[in-house]
């Protein structure tokens, strides 16, 4: 009798055969089947209970110290990769699971800071109930527009999503001994390195003052130099220009190019994204009318979506965000509703800067929110805080989305599982985060001294820079600048001529087969595309931060880039038996091992400093 033969394994976007779930059977008996409610009750309980609130704290307390925080993404991958470990290689996506609910309570556990900044701004504090309400409505707002735009920033743009990157790569290698021995010296040396790196630069004085980081090196590493050198060469023209604009006014002696880079850099996106939008519009209204669909059983069953019911979601939390707000927090309905259309839009710019460069500009977004907010005319400071939170929330949690659906596009997670997973890490996000404001702020009275009145306050280690930020753009409400007004639209003007240029020169024939016929229009398009007409999206980077850190991430993507492009290795292969060896994704490269190994280490160092500090206040 002939053998029958059976259909070939499904296999994620980057090519690894997974399984059919009636195939995915654990290691060991006693662990619950893979789809079980038991089987997700185990990780809902470890991510909800374990990790979530310990990536929770350390995020808050960043926060408060520092005004930066580290999601706790790498190391919920890690510690959610050894409880799944037992499943074998589809463990993977149960590690997945797990590291979107505690990554989803730490982002929300950060926003403790809006709360320090309506003490700060003496402003009266609503029942906590009131506070836990509003959060949890807005993020479940954020995750469902994240989620809106998932298919065009992970599917159609397919942006890389660093940090998203990394997660996968650790999870994959993690959960397969194949990939765990063909890639564990490289992921593990990069974190090795990155430890390192992150220790030396809080300890050598040098190396801090050159703003060195093994992140952005390793986010240049992952992400290559059509995206680093475009944001390198930004941050070399703002600081040409800052003597220029220091001269007229537009920067004080003392201020760095960045305090008006960003709006600048921002609007360059803003711009850019509304030509994309554009055709992508157009794109939509030719498939209606040529009715150009893909058949259902086209798309896979792990990435399909039920738009009604996303669409019908947004609606439901956008009304109950409305209610909360004007209802039981007294806020007027016309700002609310417009804090919640910006965050429509900046959901998508965020996101397409978060997926390039790994940078999330939240505390930019909202200073440009509030600055609009002041052109309308607003001058009430609890107005103001309120709405622009809206779009705060929503640029953290909604980014946070689509970076942890851009880990699930490589490793072929289930997206409709993966977002109630982010779910219900929003709710327990929301009630901790106010819990946490109010439990620091009892502990240490100095978090609710106001730094803008008393800069000369020992505050010792509460730095607060997120809270002095926003409460900085609050007390701006009816004093906007013609400066401001004039970077917003020199930024938008620039970003939407430079992405048109751009796409008509990627549209002519000739040039494209000239770029890709010989060395000659390799070099030719690779100066067009990173210095002469580089991306407005990349090279907007340079506004957002200091020259070393445009310059770092410089490096680590011609690194990349020369490595790449000298080596000419054949795709590595991964370590099976003989005779089996298998084509590791590409995904899964040297500089992409060892930059998303740089991130990894450099994120647990401070995570792991974070929470030591934390340990030694409360001792």
């Amino acid at each position: 009798m002939a053998r029958p033969v059976l259909p070939p394994l499904p296999t994620s976007p980057t090519g690894i055969p997974q399984a059919p779930p009636s195939l995915q059977r654990p290691r060991y008996g006693w662990l619950p089947p893979p789809g079980s409610w038991k089987f997700h009750l185990l990780l809902s309980s470890v991510a909800i209970f374990v990790l979530g609130p310990l990536g929770g704290i350390a995020a808050s307390y960043m926060n408060f110290s520092l005004g930066i925080f580290v999601g706790g993404q790498v190391l919920a991958g890690i510690l959610g990769s050894a409880v799944t470990y037992g499943y074998g290689p589809e463990g993977k996506h149960g590690a997945n699971y797990i590291q979107t609910m505690a990554a989803s309570v730490a982002s929300m556990c950060a926003m403790a800071v809006l709360i320090q900044a309506m003490v700060w701004l003496g402003m009266p504090q609503p029942p906590a109930w009131h506070l836990m309400l509003f959060l949890g409505c807005v993020g479940m707002f954020g995750v469902g527009v994240g989620m809106l735009y998932t298919p065009l920033l992970v599917d159609r743009l397919q942006l890389d999503f660093p940090s998203g990157h990394a997660v996968a790569n650790i999870l994959r290698a993690l959960t397969d001994k194949r990939l765990l021995k063909r890639s564990i010296a490289k992921l593990g040396g990069g974190a090795g390195a990155g430890s390192l790196v992150a220790w030396l630069t809080e300890h050598v004085a040098a190396l801090g003052a050159a703003g060195l980081s093994a992140s952005t090196v390793g986010v240049g590493l992952v992400v290559g130099s059509r995206i680093t050198v475009p944001a390198m060469v930004g941050g070399l023209l703002g600081a040409a220009a800052t003597p220029w604009l220091r001269e007229h006014g537009w920067l004080k002696a003392d201020e760095p190019f960045r305090k008006i880079g960003f709006l600048v850099g921002l609007a360059m996106i803003c711009g850019a994204a509304l030509v994309d939008l554009s055709l992508l519009a157009v794109q939509a209204v030719e498939r209606v009318r040529n009715r150009a669909r893909l058949p259902a059983d086209e798309v896979p069953a792990w990435k399909q979506v039920n738009l009604p019911r996303l669409l019908a979601w947004v609606a439901f939390w956008g009304v109950a965000v409305v209610l909360v707000a004007t209802r039981l927090l007294g806020q007027p309905l016309g700002f609310i509703l417009f804090g919640m259309a910006l965050s429509l839009l900046f959901v998508l710019v965020n996101g397409i800067a978060y997926g390039m460069t790994d940078q999330n500009p939240v505390s930019s977004a909202f200073v440009v929110s509030v600055l609009l907010m002041s052109l309308l005319g607003l001058k009430e400071p609890l107005v103001g805080l309120m709405s622009a939170s809206i779009l705060l929330i929503c640029t953290s949690v909604g980014s946070d989305m689509q970076q942890d659906r851009s880990t699930g596009w490589r490793l072929g997670t289930d997206r409709t599982v993966q977002f109630r997973y982010q779910v219900v890490g929003i709710v327990m996000g929301a009630v901790l985060c106010v819990g946490l404001a109010r439990v620091f702020m009892s502990a240490y009275p100095v978090l609710a001294i106001n730094q803008l009145d008393d800069p000369t306050a020992p505050v010792g280690q509460w730095g607060s820079a997120m809270t002095y930020k926003i409460v900085g753009a609050i007390r701006s409400l009816g004093t906007l600048s013609d400066h401001t007004v004039k970077a917003l639209l020199f930024g938008l003007a620039v970003g939407l001529l430079i992405e048109v240029a751009r796409k008509l020169l990627k549209r002519d024939a000739r040039y494209t087969r000239f770029v890709q016929g010989s060395r000659t229009g390799f070099a030719v398009g690779w100066v067009m595309d990173a210095v002469l007409l580089s991306s407005p999206y990349a090279s907007s980077f340079g506004g957002f931060v200091n020259l070393s850190v445009a310059l770092w991430f410089g490096v680590g993507g011609i690194l990349s880039s020369l490595w790449n492009t000298l080596s000419r290795r054949a795709p590595p292969q991964s370590a099976g038996a003989p005779g089996e060896g298998e084509v590791l994704p590409e995904d899964m490269s040297t500089t992409s091992l060892v930059g998303g190994g740089l991130l990894a280490g450099e994120s647990l160092y401070f995570l792991v400093l974070g929470l030591a500090g934390l340990a030694a206040l409360l001792g």
